[in-house]
């Protein structure tokens, strides 16, 4: 008969902590656990309706991830040769313009002010020659838009190189820069 009972007063207490812990989470709070909008169906509507925060603030802007930077490089790329056989683009040391196809975007991203940027390898369609190529891309409006690029390696040889903050700066014809800043790795 005891163990009857001491069997019984366990059962009723686990099915009750089991009973507990389905709720506990939830009416621990009325909100949200972090900020932020949530939506859920309005009734009958089938479209969302912002559901209240529990805490105030602005969300904070989701930076673009490196992938997210070299696939817009490589879409913006491959849209123009889809388009025009090639990218072009002047050279401005020599006045030629060059028509270049796609190789492959750089692993490394980097940001500059509001721009980010990334390398390319590119191919010469007349000469078959490998240039290098920067591209910035803005993400202000939360699209990701190539702005900017510029010829930055041809035959190996920088055309410019950057400083420990990214600023650009140009390379003598002797191959040094006018100041101690060193290229950027890629």
């Amino acid at each position: 008969m005891k163990r009857w009972i001491v069997n019984g007063l366990m059962v009723m207490g686990v099915t009750g902590l089991v009973s507990m812990a389905g709720g506990a989470g939830a009416a621990e709070h009325g909100g949200q656990e972090h900020g932020g909008t949530t939506t859920a169906p309005r009734a009958g509507s089938g479209t969302a309706a912002p559901q209240a925060q529990e805490h105030g603030g602005q969300a904070v802007k989701a930076e673009p991830s490196a992938a997210q930077i070299r696939q817009a490089i490589e879409s913006h790329v491959k849209g123009i040769e889809a388009r025009d056989g090639a990218l072009e683009i002047e050279d401005e040391l020599t006045g030629a313009t060059r028509k270049l196809t796609f190789v492959r975007v750089h692993d490394r991203v980097g940001k500059t002010g509001d721009l980010y940027y990334s390398c390319t390898d590119m191919r010469d369609t007349a000469t078959g020659e490998l240039l290098d190529l920067d591209f910035d891309v803005d993400a202000a409006d939360g699209h990701l838009h190539v702005v900017d690029t510029r010829l930055h390696k041809v035959a190996g040889q920088a055309r410019y190189t950057y400083d420990e903050h990214d600023n650009r700066i140009p390379v003598s014809s002797t191959g040094s820069a006018s100041t101690s800043g060193q290229e950027r790795a890629y």
